[in-house]
């Protein structure tokens, strides 16, 4: 997938730096969601073709409000984001049922068991990411402010 691009619509001061708010048209910003055949990533957040991201701006980088820029996110974080969404409740399933089946509680008592681990997973995982630190580690920045005549960067 490549770097998602979008219109600055404002900019905000902060504690920690100048961020951007940026408008981003989803079937632009990913093929698979063009075509309708998204990860669900979207699933909980609506079906609306524009999302409005947050985006801290790299040291140097002059952007103002209708900017077209592109935006990034480290692959690492991606690679941890995902491990907190799916790993958690994936985790908290397995280690269920296997206490389950370990207390030979039989399989029913294991399903309903994978399915609270899962539910529990789940919990920590959004409990998680809501947290401020978490949150600022996983905001994406702006990589480079784009030419709006020919899509080539400043």
């Amino acid at each position: 997938m490549d770097n998602p691009t979008g219109r600055v619509l404002s900019l905000v001061d902060g504690a920690d730096g100048t961020r951007a708010i940026i408008d981003i048209e989803v079937a632009d910003a990913c093929p698979r969601c063009a075509a309708g055949k998204g990860c669900g990533a979207g699933l909980m957040t609506g079906s609306g073709r524009n999302r409005q991201v947050e985006a801290s701006i790299r040291a140097g980088l002059n952007v103002a409000e209708n900017d077209l820029v592109e935006i990034v996110l480290a692959p690492d974080d991606v690679l941890r984001a995902a491990a907190i969404v799916y790993g958690l409740p994936m985790l908290g399933a397995v280690a269920a049922a296997a206490i389950a089946y370990a207390l030979s509680l039989g399989d029913a008592a294991a399903a309903v068991a994978a399915l609270a681990g899962l539910t529990v997973g789940f919990t920590i995982g959004r409990w998680r990411l809501r947290q401020t630190p978490c949150l600022r580690r996983f905001l994406p920045s702006v990589q480079r402010r784009l030419d709006t005549g020919s899509g080539s960067a400043i």
